[in-house]
Order: C-alpha cells, then structure tokens, then sequence
C-alpha cells in the first residue's frame, strides 16, 4: 500500500490540530535543563510517572551544580519509582558534569551537542529541539512510529527512516507541532492494542487495513 500524499497528509494534521487544539508536552518542566532531565528519565516510563519524581527533583536540585551534590546514589534514590533508577542517574549526572565544564551549565541548542549527553538519543535530542528551542523537528518514540506507519503518513522500518518521511511529507506549517498531535493521538486514540478507530478523527485519511469498526 502507498504511503500518503502531501494533500491527505496535510488534511490528516488539519483534523489533528482540531482533536488536540492546546497540544503540548506532557512533561512538566520550567527551562530546557528540567526538560532534557525529563526526558533522559522517560525512557521506558510514564510522563505522569516521570512527572512525580522531577516535581521532587527539580525543587530539592534545580540546576546542574545542584545535582551534581546530590550525587549518583542520592539522585538514584529520588528516581527509583520510575524504573532503571540506578542507569537514569548516572547518565544524568554525567550529563550535569558535561554541561558545567564545555557548555557554561547551560543546555546546548544543538542536536550535535546533545547527542554527545549520556542518555541523550536522536529522540530525545529532537524533543528538546523541538520544546525548549522552537526548532521544527519531529521526535520519533513508540507512539509516533506507530502512526506514522499504520496510517501510511510515514511508513518505515526503522525510527530514523520514519522520521526523514515525515520531515518530507509534513507540510511546513504543521512541522513544530507535529509530533504532538502524532503523540497525543498515539497515546489515546491509535493505541498499541484496542485502537479506538471507532472514534478517530483520521479514520478517512488512514490507510491501517485492519481498522476495528
């Protein structure tokens, strides 16, 4: 089956923006640090989840200094309800002592420059990217994926090939929130299992041959 053309795509992100008209991030976060620090935490974990723990972290360390002297043991404690506590931590402290000696503490606005964070992927890059500096890129997790292939938007067989398809058929003007909606939608609409196609809001524009009535 076909991949979408840019017309059904563009109509398929119009029908998006209009279910999740305030689309946005489910993560809690005040400035891009507590972003990236979000996200290296939501590997494999819930943003509710995620956002419990950080609402703690972020009030007790708010900056990378202050991390830094809570320490990989202290900062596995606080993030242990969400999982790989022990691996999150000193990834992120890694990443703290990264960011006072070559960025000024500050988080680098560059995809180059975050990939070189322990813990930081090409997802997780693009979320930043996206969130805390405006650029338009589009971050490719389960949810995205997903879509991307079931409805044809961006078929692929790997995240990155995903990704570059959706740079190419997503008309520019929806590029900044386009993950969102494909997120959003992901989440609660087009799930992994009981898909509620029934009640979604693309169901024309999608091509998944098996479409539960």
């Amino acid at each position: 089956m076909s991949p979408l053309d840019s017309k059904t795509a563009g109509r398929l992100y119009e029908k998006l923006s209009r279910s999740f008209p305030n689309a946005s991030s489910e993560l809690v976060f005040k400035n891009p640090f507590e972003l990236l620090v979000a996200v290296i935490l939501s590997a494999q974990a819930t943003d509710k989840a995620v956002n419990a723990v950080t609402r703690v972290l972020f009030e007790r360390f708010p900056s990378p200094s202050a991390i830094l002297k809570c320490g990989e043991r202290g900062l596995a404690r606080i993030v242990k309800p969400i999982g790989l506590g022990p691996t999150k931590a000193k990834n992120i402290v890694k990443t703290c002592e990264i960011l006072l000696a070559e960025h000024g503490g500050e988080t680098p606005g560059t995809r180059e420059a975050l990939e070189k964070l322990p813990g930081v992927g090409r997802k997780t890059a693009n979320v930043v990217l996206n969130e805390a500096f405006g650029q338009p890129t589009i971050a490719v997790d389960t949810h995205v994926f997903r879509v991307a292939n079931r409805t044809r938007l961006a078929p692929g067989k790997s995240v990155k090939e995903t990704e570059e398809k959706l740079l190419e058929i997503t008309p520019e003007k929806w590029t900044k929130n386009a993950h969102r909606y494909l997120i959003l939608h992901g989440r609660y609409v087009c799930k992994a299992k009981n898909q509620l196609c029934s009640a979604c809001v693309i169901r024309d524009e999608c091509r998944f041959p098996e479409k539960l009535l």
